[in-house]
């Protein structure tokens, strides 16, 4: 959810060129037979409403349809990789649910997301995982992430595990905060595809810098689609988009702790 609506709220925020208003709201919906026959993709049941909305530029219908591909961007050159949206269409469906939008050119854009609602009385959870000191840690993390949200709510993590976060927006900007950091840097935490420079290339060039960096791969694509497009080795330390703090956890002592 938090990947959500990060990404939501900095596209919308993004639509905006001077003073707007970004608005977040929350609902009960329900649909019957009727309403699906009427619109396709939906089933009947109860579901928990998400939606976001802008007073921004708006779309066309063009824009509209390829808004949920895979490195579509309407914004410059250099300042998106066009994954965002993929995220949230990713993540939506994952959990057997819709998104709608609504857009106008000149007249803003609504996302509605439908999540199903959780029909069975469930007691309190403990959340705590087990283990879950084992899991912090003390080291110093470079966190390179082009997506703005997503780089601060990776630094959040991070910093909530007790890690000390780096967070550079580029490629070029991690070896610039590596240049100029006086202290140790243990693990770089990257996604994988970036503009100019790609994660992998990034790790190449800051290991010459820093003997003994490891580094801990993360993407909103699969470890075997990374892998069979020959951006990754195999076995490589490698976590998949969207990841709990606790998913960050483990896979950041796997890689610190491996010899």
């Amino acid at each position: 959810m938090d990947q959500i609506l990060a990404n939501l709220t900095v596209n919308a925020r993004d639509a905006i060129s001077s003073v707007g208003k970004v608005t977040i709201e929350t609902d009960n919906a329900e649909f019957d037979e009727s309403y699906c026959q009427a619109h396709h993709g939906f089933l009947p049941g109860q579901y928990i409403l998400l939606a976001v909305s802008d007073d921004g530029c708006g779309m066309d219908k063009e824009t509209q349809a390829k808004i949920f591909e895979p490195f579509f961007t309407t914004k410059p050159q250099g300042q998106g990789t066009g994954l965002g949206l993929s995220t949230v269409y990713g993540i939506v469906k994952q959990n057997n649910g819709f998104i709608n939008v609504y857009s106008e050119p000149g007249n803003g854009t609504a996302f509605k997301i439908y999540l199903p609602r959780l029909q069975s009385d469930t007691a309190a959870i403990d959340e705590t995982p087990k283990h879950a000191v084992a899991l912090n840690g003390v080291e110093t993390v470079l966190l390179v992430d082009d997506e703005e949200a997503l780089l601060e709510l990776g630094k959040t993590m991070l910093e909530e595990r007790g890690y000390t976060a780096l967070a550079a927006g580029s490629p070029i900007q991690a070896i610039q905060l590596a240049e100029q950091f006086a202290g140790d840097i243990h693990l770089l935490l990257t996604d994988v595809v970036m503009p100019g420079m790609s994660g992998r290339e990034l790790f190449q060039r800051l290991s010459t810098q820093r003997s003994g960096l490891k580094c801990l791969f993360m993407s909103g694509y699969t470890a075997d689609a990374i892998t069979h497009r020959g951006v990754l080795d195999e076995g490589t330390h490698f976590l998949q988009k969207p990841f709990s703090v606790e998913q960050l956890g483990v896979k950041l002592r796997e890689a610190l702790d491996q010899p």
